[in-house]
């Protein structure tokens, strides 16, 4: 059976927020003791006192790497930000015809100056992201494909790097936590070799795009 301090230790560990919170001393640990108490009397089946929590989360605390400074990560930035909005994200199940349909889809999008698409294929799934210019031409072409997910009115926000960022260890991990301790919700990420996009509901753009132009750049 595990111990209280074992116990302690692995819902810290399982909790990013916990962590972050404990690291930067945020947390009040004779309040976070007692949230914890019945889920701990539950799990160990027996009683645990509060002062036995509130020793674990101390030991816990002491063994956190040292906070990271949030600026270190986000220097390899140019400054730009670029936002899309009203876009479309379909995901299609793969099919021996769906490479098919995804040249053809290229091949239309040249002719239309005002749309934006982006393709991402995955092991089962692809995934096309538009506004609203490519949606019929996105549709018809797709339409023999099984759409397993459609999502409308969403924002993209795009962060652009000199290409530096890929010799910076947790560049991405730092924006994202940062995004993850504002309770900013993703709806997709999109990496390229300079770019990270960003796909957010209506409700998360405002705070993720103040959060975002915070970040220092050089």
């Amino acid at each position: 059976m595990l111990s209280v301090a074992a116990k302690v230790e692995r819902i810290v560990m399982d909790s990013q927020f916990l962590v972050e919170g404990l690291r930067r001393n945020l947390i009040n640990l004779s309040e976070l003791a007692r949230q914890l108490q019945p889920q701990l009397e539950t799990d160990l089946w027996k009683p645990v006192g509060q002062a036995a929590v509130v020793m674990a989360l101390r030991r816990v605390t002491k063994r956190l790497p040292a906070v990271e400074q949030p600026a270190a990560a986000p220097q390899q930035k140019t400054g730009e930000l670029t936002t899309r909005t009203d876009l479309i994200e379909y995901t299609y199940r793969l099919s021996d015809t769906l490479a098919a349909s995804q040249r053809q889809l290229l091949e239309r999008m040249t002719a239309i100056d005002s749309a934006f698409v982006m393709v991402t294929r995955g092991v089962n799934e692809l995934m096309v992201i538009c506004n609203r210019a490519a949606q019929f031409v996105v549709e018809e072409v797709f339409a023999g494909q099984c759409l397993r997910a459609r999502q409308d009115g969403l924002t993209a926000l795009t962060l652009h790097f000199n290409g530096g960022q890929r010799c910076s260890p947790g560049i991405y991990q730092s924006i994202l936590s940062q995004l993850a301790w504002e309770q900013i919700q993703l709806v997709n990420l999109i990496c390229t070799y300079t770019e990270l996009t960003l796909l957010l509901e209506p409700n998360q753009t405002e705070a993720a795009f103040k959060l975002l132009t915070r970040m220092p750049a050089r």
